[in-house]
């Protein structure tokens, strides 16, 4: 149950103020690149990833000592699922115009460009996970597993895998099993890795792990089906990109699998089962219960 007090649209914007803060720091030069770098991160993204990592952090009752590292992981992750975007909205990959209701990255400066921001917001995001230092081995040891899960979660193992399938299976139909992995890679490898990470931090117990890494497999396919749908119904000026663009490439999704009545079942099918792995969970997870809701609800 939610502490009726709580306000989940206060919440998303206090965390993202203090996030997109934090990012901030890390661009001083103005260099051509740096602009690309800042144009497409700085582009009013959602933080979902990120937000995700501060709440499960929260929600475990993590040491405030060690907000700074939940902090910095969470700034890594959205530089990360930043230049996925930016590399997939390419010539070579999805081919689209607009990305967050502006000019996507390769067409506001070049292809070239596009790629290396992207290049550059991976590598510095390994940069700053690989910054926070302490001389106590136990933090040293979450750090590193930090690194450890965020590559495996990034990787050829996880979102660029996810990709590699994306891509190989246009024009091609897919079964729900085919499409579950391909999302569980694409999508949910790094929503999954953003609870994990926040609650290793956090100093949680094996059973809160497992149990947030559950309620993120869950939220996490549900945000790729409330995707699905939008890409069918959302409105573009509220989505700030292209509606449709599923069908032309000829994806399977889905709701060309299962028709739109039976994925909107199935999102909250997924929402319920999140919702049940957080149970044991006092009000400091009110937050994560509120963005399982929102992730099915939610306009763009």
């Amino acid at each position: 149950m939610i502490n009726k007090m709580f306000e989940l649209s206060i919440y998303l914007e206090t965390r993202r103020v203090e996030i997109d803060r934090a990012l901030q720091k890390f661009f001083e030069k103005g260099s051509m690149l740096e602009k690309a770098m800042r144009y497409s991160l700085m582009a009013g993204g959602k933080r979902v990833r990120p937000i995700l990592c501060l709440a499960a952090f929260d929600a475990v009752n993590g040491d405030p000592a060690h907000f700074d590292m939940a902090l910095n992981t969470a700034c890594a992750l959205e530089m990360i699922h930043t230049y996925s975007l930016i590399h997939d909205d390419l010539p070579a990959m999805d081919n689209d115009d607009v990305r967050r209701g502006k000019p996507t990255c390769h067409k506001a400066f070049n292809d070239a460009t596009a790629i290396l921001a992207g290049d550059a917001l991976l590598t510095t995001a390994f940069e700053v996970l690989a910054s926070e230092s302490s001389l106590d081995g136990n933090t040293l040891f979450t750090q590193l597993e930090v690194i450890r899960a965020i590559s495996r979660a990034a990787g050829f193992q996880g979102m660029i895998e996810g990709q590699m399938i994306d891509i190989s299976s246009e024009k091609k139909i897919l079964t729900s099993d085919e499409l579950k992995n391909l999302h569980a890679l694409k999508t949910g490898a790094l929503i999954k890795v953003s609870l994990y990470t926040g609650a290793i931090i956090g100093n949680a117990n094996k059973d809160q792990i497992e149990n947030l890494c559950e309620y993120g497999a869950n939220i996490g396919l549900a945000f790729q089906l409330a995707d699905d749908i939008l890409n069918i119904e959302g409105d573009p000026e509220v989505m700030g990109k292209a509606v449709g663009t599923d069908s032309a490439l000829k994806k399977s999704t889905y709701p060309s699998i299962l028709g739109i009545d039976k994925s909107r079942a199935l999102a909250v099918k997924l929402i319920d089962s999140a919702l049940h792995a957080i149970d044991n969970f006092d009000n400091k997870s009110d937050p994560l219960r509120s963005i399982a809701r929102y992730i099915i609800s939610r306009k763009k």
